[in-house]
């Protein structure tokens, strides 16, 4: 390639080469997605929040190198950094990696090979693995739970959220073994249809979901960080505890959680009659750590003498200030709009219809999943009778 077909990126405190291209796709002859520099900026504060947590120098895999933009950002802005590997099945990728990784003066291990191989051939030898690939994930998560060693963290990315979100049902049954729902709160029920994925496959290597630290929807995927545990007691228990269905019913919106993967899941609706919905197997517990996110959110304060320089700052803020509001939040949430439609009904000032619930005695909190929905343990039927009071 020759410079007027080499384009320059500036991301953090790196600056690289790849080759210039009209469209981002697979296809391109070095994978860089200038989108996710808002993903990679988070996983800067969520992987330096983790070592700080785990108190010791940390391996990193970064499976689908592409340009090696995400590795040597890892090597040159995360603090107690040891070992950096970089993986692509190109060979020109890694060509790309190479120069980039010389040109920032940072020092990387670079590897050609199959994701899969890549992984068990290192097995419990990276504290982060992280899995970002163009499409699904669910290939890889079984060499990722051969892999991974206890007290370790999983960055993993989807990008085919049409499945996960259920406008595709049975690629979502084919990759990941649950049955979606395309409900208002889709892009919730994905990102707990891919950590129950992940939290069955690694239980086959007696490993388990310790902690979601963080799990956003954004733009076209959905990304987690998850801290993962070893003990086949504390699986077995992880499993009972976390994993199950959510019932849905359409004709007036009410939704349950469901414990436990053979347990009853119940065929009515006890508000209306109508049959309800199921989707899943899917993860139930938290999916953020509003202490984790906090710690994160402080690397990005003033006056902190290590700050982090990101350029997509405010727009993680906001994000990351949400995500702290919905931590402990109940599981789905509720669309003011649809539910408005529901009875007919205008709909009212969302803060108005919050005060209420809150007067009431009830929980409540936005969410980054929809700028209109409401997390709430309040029930359908009273949260309907708020918002016909509040309605003009």
């Amino acid at each position: 390639m020759n410079e007027h077909d080499i384009e320059i990126i500036n991301e953090g405190l790196v600056e690289i080469k790849v080759p210039k291209f009209d469209k981002v796709s697979s296809s391109a002859p070095v994978f860089y997605n200038p989108r996710m520099e808002f993903n990679r900026d988070i996983s800067i504060l969520a992987l330096q929040t983790f070592q700080e947590e785990i108190g010791r120098e940390i391996n990193i895999c970064d499976v689908f190198g592409g340009s090696g933009i995400r590795a040597i950002r890892y090597k040159k802005e995360i603090f107690n950094v040891n070992e950096v590997a970089v993986n692509d099945i190109s060979s020109l990728a890694i060509e790309q990696s190479k120069e980039n990784a010389i040109n920032n003066n940072v020092e990387i291990d670079f590897y050609q090979k199959e994701a899969n191989m890549i992984l068990r051939e290192n097995r419990g030898i990276f504290d982060v693995i992280d899995i970002d690939p163009f499409g699904t994930p669910s290939y890889f998560v079984d060499s990722v739970g051969y892999s991974l060693k206890k007290d370790s963290l999983l960055c993993i990315t989807a990008t085919d959220t049409s499945a996960l979100c259920g406008t595709y049902k049975e690629p979502c049954i084919r990759k990941y073994n649950a049955k979606p729902y395309k409900s208002e709160y889709c892009h919730e029920n994905g990102i707990r249809i891919l950590a129950g994925f992940v939290s069955l496959t690694l239980a086959k290597y007696k490993k388990y979901i310790g902690d979601i630290k963080l799990s956003h929807s954004s733009e076209h995927y959905m990304r987690l960080y998850i801290k993962v545990n070893k003990g086949s007691a504390a699986t077995d228990n992880s499993l009972a505890n976390n994993i199950g269905y959510i019932s849905h019913c359409k004709k007036c919106l009410y939704r349950v959680p469901v414990v436990g993967l053979a347990n009853p899941i119940p065929d009515y609706c006890p508000v209306c009659g109508e049959k309800l919905i199921s989707a899943g197997p899917l993860w139930i517990g938290k999916i953020q750590n509003s202490e984790f996110i906090s710690k994160m959110v402080e690397k990005l304060d003033e006056n902190n003498p290590n700050k982090k320089k990101l350029n997509t700052e405010n727009k993680i803020l906001k994000l990351l200030n949400t995500c702290i509001e919905e931590a402990n939040s109940p599981i789905t949430f509720y669309d003011i709009h649809i539910i408005c439609r529901n009875l007919k009904i205008s709909a009212p000032k969302i803060a108005d219809v919050m005060d209420k619930i809150t007067e009431e005695g009830f929980k409540v909190s936005k969410t980054h999943f929809n700028p209109i929905g409401l997390k709430s343990d309040i029930d359908i039927l009273r949260l309907k009778e708020i918002i016909k009071s509040l309605s003009s």
